[in-house]
């Protein structure tokens, strides 16, 4: 605590967020009343000098102070109308935006207090819709309710949540099942290269996801466009326009996994590679360390399997 009464990141003691930047601290035995912080804007300090008339400005602490021992409760009633009618306003232009620009998709529906958002289960969805202001699970409709007041913030990942939807569609799924027992993808995938735009290729030596392979590191790039159109049928993700070139790839290690930063959301599927998102790296670390258990159990095998057989060496050795 420093001087004046403030803590180590320059709010006053005691200090409380009251969310949407408001926050309220309270006063001392000798001065009882509360400390008010809230966004500079004219229209809402001419209202809180309305409703507190005797508050004055603390330039120290950069802070109204509101005298009164009832201070606290009567900023945090008004704190709250506040917060109320800032909802209110931006649920109202959330819901002007969507009648000028509308989402249109089956995962979506616009109800009237909230847009619903439920699709088959995937971590790529959920991940997303986090970071979404304001949005929250419901179990009782087992969907995501999102506040009109959030409507641009979906938008902006929209396509990457319906993107990550219907691959988690019941027949997406069984066709990626067949497609795993066909040979002819099964060869591909050990090839471990991937298609790419020339014109917007992946960083080489960076944990960067896929839609085929996860989360994997590219090695190289080829300048040869790729002409196999038959290989380029095993990567229906890719979308974007103009020529592809193949990039190689391997596994990323452990420690590149925990250097890497994930990505809120998949920003350009379309393109066949994004940066990692949390989702990618921690499915990763799984397979990685599915594998890792794997080969200690082969090797525990193989180490005992050489134990035995040298022990019956020495016993038929002793028998002659």
């Amino acid at each position: 605590m420093s001087e004046g009464g403030r803590d180590e990141e320059g709010g006053p003691e005691g200090e409380v967020a009251r969310g949407a930047g408001f926050a309220v601290a309270p006063g001392t035995v000798k001065r009882p009343g509360v400390l008010v912080a809230m966004p500079f804007d004219r229209a809402l300090l001419a209202r809180f000098k309305e409703s507190f008339p005797t508050a004055r400005w603390r330039r120290k602490l950069r802070r109204w102070f509101v005298p009164g021992t009832t201070a606290e409760q009567r900023a945090d009633a008004w704190i709250a109308r506040e917060i109320s009618a800032l909802d209110a306003y931006g649920d109202d232009k959330g819901r002007d935006a969507y009648a000028f620009e509308p989402l249109e998709s089956r995962y979506l529906e616009a109800a009237p207090e909230a847009l619903v958002v439920r699709t088959p289960y995937s971590r790529t969805v959920v991940d997303t819709l986090r970071t979404i202001p304001f949005a929250a699970w419901a179990p009782e409709i087992r969907a995501w309710r999102v506040p009109w007041r959030s409507y641009e913030a979906l938008k902006e990942v929209w396509g990457a949540i319906e993107e990550a939807a219907a691959a988690n569609e019941p027949e997406a799924r069984r066709a990626r099942r067949e497609a795993a027992r066909d040979p002819a993808a099964a060869a591909e995938r050990r090839r471990r290269r991937h298609p790419v735009p020339r014109a917007d290729p992946p960083p080489l030596g960076a944990a960067v996801e896929t839609a085929s392979a996860g989360v994997v590191v590219f090695e190289a790039l080829d300048d040869a466009v790729v002409e196999d159109t038959a290989a380029l049928a095993h990567y229906p993700a890719i979308t974007v326009p103009g020529p592809l070139v193949w990039a190689w790839w391997r596994m990323p290690t452990f420690a590149e996994l925990a250097e890497t930063v994930p990505a809120a959301a998949a920003d350009a599927p379309g393109r066949g590679w994004w940066p990692a998102t949390r989702a990618g790296l921690e499915e990763r670390r799984r397979r990685l360390r599915e594998t890792a258990r794997a080969q200690e159990t082969r090797a525990r095998k193989d180490t005992r399997g050489k134990a035995s057989a040298t022990v019956q060496v020495g016993a038929d050795r002793g028998d002659s």
